[in-house]
């Protein structure tokens, strides 16, 4: 980890969308230059993101906060420090996929939650894909939700994997045979023509086409994907009953993930959420507060996954500000910024070289999605477990850690001025 500091600077070269990022002139955003206008968190906030299932790497993200401290190697093996006992730790989505050990992570954050930590569990893309997958199994079956179970894709195969472990197949003597399992988890024959019809009201014919070409190239993959794997239709439907008990049932082992789990979370001038947002949100935002979008994303995901998850809460998941995402423009930034809102702090960009800061539309952006799990760090050319999190101190200080950069990453607001 980095034993020395130095300023961060914004980075205005490695945008994917370069026309919503501006230079660090005092005319992009004088908030920069005007410390009296930000408010700081009462107790110090530590924010990691994208631990995708390995546990290593977020036990040792917490390490490098300061927060706790490992008296073994397993995912339970830590307690807090004193330190530990007065933060905030946001968890900023995406705990699941990739891997190596989407079970062990969650026992992990399970964990810092029994310690008595104080926890914020975000809501992240590749998490609320299981929760719609698996919850639509048990819906009527219609247009608008009978294919988000393959929608989930072979991305869930890892998991399902550590399932079928786990439960050492108890569910597969009450499973249905191959056809009649197959017939259950994917849609209606029908489904591309009557999908279009069902999706109207939800969405435009560009998202509509879309969304058809997305999934005749996971009808095509997802059966495939699981023989390759060793997995039959039958053993994925077993597997799948197994997933709704552990983490829809009561009494489950994992329960907690999707109960506690909330879209956003504000403290002062920060936004925390795990992609970004969109005019439509903080239109919402503006009138009802944050508290209204945690409620609709509870409601919603209860109770209506289609509108959910290609309405605009769902946006604030996955968007990367392409010309596909709902726009974010610079009237939706002045009606946040209005309510004091200066920072958004998330993750989903992953990053090879610690935490980056961009404005877009005049909006900070915090991208502290670093790169942590050890699938995505192979394919990336980074070596080892990756470690880092992001600090926001009560004294008026971002900290930026990461073991792929030199030094600490250091914030404040007025230190442009000064440059």
């Amino acid at each position: 980890m980095p034993t020395i500091a130095e300023p961060w600077a914004l980075d205005d070269t490695r945008s994917a969308n370069k026309a919503m990022i501006h230079s660090r002139s005092k005319e992009s955003n004088p908030l920069l230059d005007n410390p009296e206008h930000w408010s700081w968190p009462k107790r110090p906030i530590c924010f990691i993101a994208d631990p995708h299932a390995d546990y290593q790497a977020f036990v040792a993200s917490l390490v490098a906060s300061g927060g706790v401290v490992t008296q073994g190697h397993g995912p339970r093996d830590f307690s807090l420090t004193k330190a530990g006992r007065k933060m905030l730790f946001i968890i900023g989505g995406d705990c699941l996929d990739k891997g190596p050990s989407n079970l062990e992570l969650l026992r992990a954050i399970r964990h810092l939650f029994d310690l008595g930590a104080r926890v914020k569990l975000l809501a992240g893309n590749h998490d609320v894909r299981l929760l719609m997958g698996i919850r639509a199994m048990g819906l009527e079956r219609h247009p608008t939700t009978e294919h988000l179970f393959v929608r989930m894709g072979d991305k869930v195969i890892p998991l399902f994997k550590e399932v079928q472990a786990y439960c050492k197949g108890k569910e597969l003597k009450k499973a249905p045979d191959e056809a009649e399992c197959k017939r259950r988890l994917f849609p209606s024959d029908d489904w591309f023509e009557r999908f279009p019809e069902a999706a109207a009201d939800y969405m435009n014919a560009a998202a509509i086409e879309r969304e058809l070409k997305r999934m005749h190239g996971k009808f095509d993959k997802f059966e495939s994907a699981c023989a390759d794997a060793g997995l039959s239709m039958r053993d994925v439907y077993a597997i799948a009953q197994e997933c709704r008990k552990l983490f829809l049932k009561p009494k489950g082992e994992f329960a907690w993930f999707f109960r506690d789990m909330q879209l956003t979370y504000r403290s002062g001038s920060f936004l925390f959420l795990h992609a970004g947002l969109d005019d439509s949100i903080t239109e919402v935002v503006e009138r009802k507060g944050v508290k209204k979008l945690n409620r609709d994303f509870r409601k919603q995901i209860e109770h209506d996954l289609f509108r959910f998850y290609f309405g605009p809460l769902a946006n604030t998941m996955r968007t990367k500000y392409r010309t596909a995402d709902r726009p974010l423009t610079e009237a939706g930034v002045a009606r946040i910024g209005a309510l004091g809102i200066h920072t958004l702090v998330h993750g989903h960009i992953n990053r090879t070289h610690g935490q980056r800061l961009a404005l877009k539309h005049g909006l900070l952006h915090l991208e502290g999605d670093i790169t942590l799990d050890r699938n995505s760090r192979h394919k990336e050319g980074l070596k080892g477990v990756g470690a880092g999190i992001t600090m926001i101190r009560p004294d008026g200080h971002i900290v930026g850690i990461s073991n792929d950069y030199p030094a600490a990453k250091v914030f404040r607001p007025g230190m442009y001025s000064q440059i």
